[in-house]
């Protein structure tokens, strides 16, 4: 692990308390980068490396206090993680209307979703990129999903908003790669169970998609549209991100990795 030489650098990850955000945490803390798990509520998770800090993504003044409670708990920062955000399954048009358009997108649920993905990581973002700016270096790591790039069925609100990532990954890494930074983007494909698949999530994205829960569990198994025949594993994410964190990817900018076992839109 000395190859990535990381130990001693200072994190934000934000939504660290679960599902790939807490590989992500835990994965760090076991290389001694010092971490700051930024997320609404604190996961089970604890190390001599790691302070918790609530933070509410989509609000100014709660990013901005965190990104300070970690120079003055740490000492420095070397970067972010740009890992919080949520995904409600809704339909553009649902000709059922069942439910009074439960499943149908509204303003509410858009706005949900775009302050969460898209408002909470420019926040972070800028927040932290002042610093990084100001001492001229550090890494900025956003993370999209493979639905960024290829579009989802159910899910064009949240998909849109990681394409909207995709697009902030690169033009931030033409404006802050002048300033010494670097801006990269992770798009996880299909993965292991994250925990996050709660039944609510479960029956709005099945209905948008014109199956049962029971089909859409079975489906979470097949695995045929990858070539490497699996599901990811949350470590796998976890991996790519301490290797953007360390100066082995120094030449690395603009440019969003998909983590998806080969599966692409052919």
């Amino acid at each position: 692990m000395s190859w990535l030489d990381i130990k001693g650098k200072t994190v934000i990850v934000t939504g660290g308390s679960s599902g790939i955000g807490a590989a992500i945490v835990k994965e760090l803390c076991q290389l001694q980068v010092n971490v700051v798990n930024a997320d609404l509520s604190e996961g089970n998770f604890s190390h001599d490396n790691l302070l918790f800090v609530q933070t509410d993504v989509t609000s100014r003044k709660s990013v901005e206090a965190v990104v300070e409670k970690a120079i003055t708990h740490f000492g420095s920062i070397d970067g972010v993680v740009n890992n919080a955000g949520i995904n409600i399954p809704a339909l553009l048009v649902d000709e059922k209307q069942t439910e009074n358009g439960k499943f149908e997108i509204n303003d509410s649920l858009f706005d949900k979703i775009i302050n969460v993905n898209q408002k909470g990581l420019y926040l972070m973002s800028q927040a932290v990129g002042r610093k990084l700016v100001e001492q001229g270096y550090g890494v900025i790591i956003n993370m999209s999903s493979e639905s960024g790039l290829e579009g989802s069925e159910g899910q064009s609100a949240y998909a849109a908003t990681k394409a909207a990532v995709n697009s902030y990954t690169r033009s931030w890494a033409k404006e802050l790669g002048k300033k010494g930074i670097r801006v990269v983007g992770i798009a996880p494909g299909i993965m292991e169970e994250t925990g996050l698949r709660t039944l609510a999530y479960e029956e709005a994205l099945a209905y948008t998609r014109g199956k049962t829960v029971a089909e859409l569990r079975t489906g979470y198994s097949q695995t045929s549209t990858i070539p490497l025949g699996r599901s990811g594993k949350l470590s796998e994410v976890a991996d790519l991100v301490a290797y953007f964190l360390s100066e082995r990817s120094s030449y690395i900018s603009g440019v969003t990795v998909n983590v998806a076992g080969g599966k692409t839109r052919g």
